[in-house]
């Protein structure tokens, strides 16, 4: 399966074994909860999709590398300790709490979370002195004389043996302990991660016209030659702050995360030419409305590697604005629900209701943190919602009890109308887009492929479910029916919504 499917296959196993009965108990008895075993090569993805399922699940997250745990750290240190038997005196070993299981006390008592997901990585290269022990685990979910505190889940990963020396393979005792979930690579779906995580233009039409590069692991006479997708995300990153600085991207740079010289050759030319395309076509113009007729003439020419990347540049600028208009709308509408309980609360002014929500804000975020179930998502949304009650609270802390709300409620509203400004201009962008898209190449293949890119765009298709946008229902009839009523009553409702304060 791929990723995508893994994290689905993850998701359902964690809320089938957290499932409560009538009683409060768990249906599936602890005996019975398979570990599941995440098989598949490195730079899958793997760790990444446990931190999204316990955010999405609002369950805590511990993880540990296998590789650094010796016997002792895994199990806990021998110590002696005096018993009484019939009378007389003994001393037998003890041993302290397993380093593991104390960390998943300790993320409870930090976070509030009682229920979570312990994810074990590398588990198929432990020690050969952790190996029995590790099979007892398994089974029982128990390190040394500790349990697992009940309601955890208990997953692992490792790589197969031809990605790593260390690796050991399970016997079939071993293997009929767990539940198992083979990963393979896939570019389709790596794809629709990366459009909505911001991955560089370039390197997604790369491999739109170069799928066998997304994923290779071979042995050349010059030793191990890999690409991953983690190395394409992290060069990524690493293209774009080199573009903020104005420093050049070159062979060696793109050498540090993509090994595969042939690979590494023919990025760095294609990635020179998605430059000049860059001068040729002025996006932001023509996402304006601007130019349109002269960048449509040139683009109708242009190779198809070429309108690859023409698609590509629009989608980055569409996708990052959209992205800001849903992330503002979800702080906004957050923000309005707690000023409808402020207006409502007449034992404490304002100001300091203001004060309080702020400090119930960082107090839940730090818990998350502690639970390590703090996406990055969240992360921006509980701090944009700090950042616009701070500036209500600067507004209120002047005024008269009595004024307070009003003020308020003034400022509010600027930032409602501040987001409609934004949706406006993304509303503009993405009906000038379809424009120039249909004028440079009719409604043929680059069309449908415009149009999938935006589906596939998470942001893009929350902007689109939330506004709508005309041109995108009008080019998108094979998969979607437009209703011009329920657009209206969509817009009427939202407006509503972000307003009844």
């Amino acid at each position: 399966m791929n990723i995508k499917e893994a994290k689905d296959a993850v998701k359902k196993a964690v809320k089938i074994y957290l499932e409560h009965d009538a009683n409060g108990e768990y249906r599936v008895p602890v005996v019975r909860q398979r570990p599941l075993f995440l098989v598949g090569a490195p730079g899958l993805g793997k760790t990444a999709i446990m931190e999204q399922v316990a955010s999405e699940l609002d369950i805590a997250l511990v993880s540990y590398s296998m590789t650094h745990h010796t016997r002792q750290s895994a199990i806990g240190l021998p110590y002696l300790k005096e018993v009484k038997y019939d009378g007389k005196t003994y001393t037998k070993s003890e041993y302290t709490m397993s380093e593991i299981i104390a960390s998943v006390y300790d993320t409870i008592q930090k976070s509030g979370k009682k229920e979570g997901i312990l994810f074990l990585d590398e588990i198929n290269c432990v020690s050969e002195t952790l190996a029995p022990a590790m099979l007892q685990f398994l089974q029982y979910k128990r390190f040394g004389n500790q349990n697992v505190p009940e309601g955890w889940v208990v997953v692992t990963a490792g790589n197969p043996p031809q990605f790593n020396k260390s690796v050991k393979e399970f016997d079939v005792a071993t293997m009929d302990r767990l539940k198992m979930v083979q990963i393979d690579p896939s570019f389709t779906v790596w794809k629709e991660y990366a459009r909505t995580a911001g991955v560089h233009p370039a390197i997604l039409a790369f491999l739109e016209l170069n799928e066998k590069y997304f994923y290779s692991i071979r042995t050349t006479v010059h030793g191990k030659e890999y690409i991953t997708a983690r190395g394409w995300e992290d060069l990524s990153v690493e293209i774009q702050a080199y573009e903020r600085n104005g420093f050049p991207v070159t062979q060696e740079l793109i050498s540090e995360y993509i090994t595969d010289m042939d690979c590494v050759r023919k990025f760095a030319v294609y990635y020179d030419l998605f430059k000049k395309y860059r001068v040729d076509y002025a996006v932001t113009d023509i996402l304006a409305g601007k130019n349109m007729t002269e960048a449509a003439a040139k683009a109708s020419a242009a190779k198809y590697d070429e309108r690859l990347s023409i698609i590509s540049m629009l989608m980055e600028v569409i996708g990052q604005d959209a992205k800001s208009v849903v992330s503002e709308y979800h702080a906004l509408q957050g923000v309005v629900k707690m000023l409808r309980r402020m207006k409502k609360n007449t034992e404490k002014s304002v100001y300091e209701q203001l004060v309080d929500q702020i400090a119930a804000i960082h107090e839940e975020m730090e818990k998350a943190k502690a639970a390590n179930a703090l996406s990055s998502e969240k992360k921006q949304l509980y701090l944009r919602e700090i950042a616009l009650l701070d500036s209500y609270r600067a507004v209120a802390e002047p005024a008269s009890e009595k004024d307070q709300f009003k003020l308020v409620k003034a400022a509010y509203s600027k930032d409602v109308a501040k987001l409609d400004k934004m949706q406006k201009k993304e509303e503009t962008s993405m009906t000038s887009a379809f424009g120039f898209v249909e004028s440079s190449w009719g409604n043929d293949q680059e069309m449908t492929l415009f149009v999938t890119e935006l589906t596939l765009n998470r942001y893009v298709a929350e902007y689109i479910s939330t506004y709508s946008n005309e041109a995108y229902y009008q080019h998108n009839a094979g998969l979607l029916v437009y209703d011009e009523k329920a657009k209206l009553d969509r817009e009427v409702e939202q407006l509503a919504e972000m307003m009844d304060i």
